[in-house]
């Protein structure tokens, strides 16, 4: 999982960023981690606010231009 340190995101934030990128709903990414939908909601949140993307699209889009998922 590449992406900037730069870019201020906590690992569970990149780790929440590559999940959704991979089209994996917030319940399964919950599942995987083994934390609470909310709280992958509000990582989801956070990642959106630190990187001002406004949409799921800005997200999948910003961690493909980073290299952190492959199309």
């Amino acid at each position: 999982m590449s992406g900037g340190k730069s870019d201020g995101l906590s690992h569970r934030e990149r780790e929440v960023l590559v999940l959704v990128a991979d089209g994996q709903t917030n319940k399964e990414i919950a599942e995987m981690l083994h934390i609470a939908e909310k709280t992958v909601a509000a990582h989801r949140a956070n990642v959106m606010q630190k990187l001002k993307l406004k949409n799921a699209a800005d997200l999948v889009r910003y961690a493909i231009r980073e290299g952190m998922v492959e199309l």
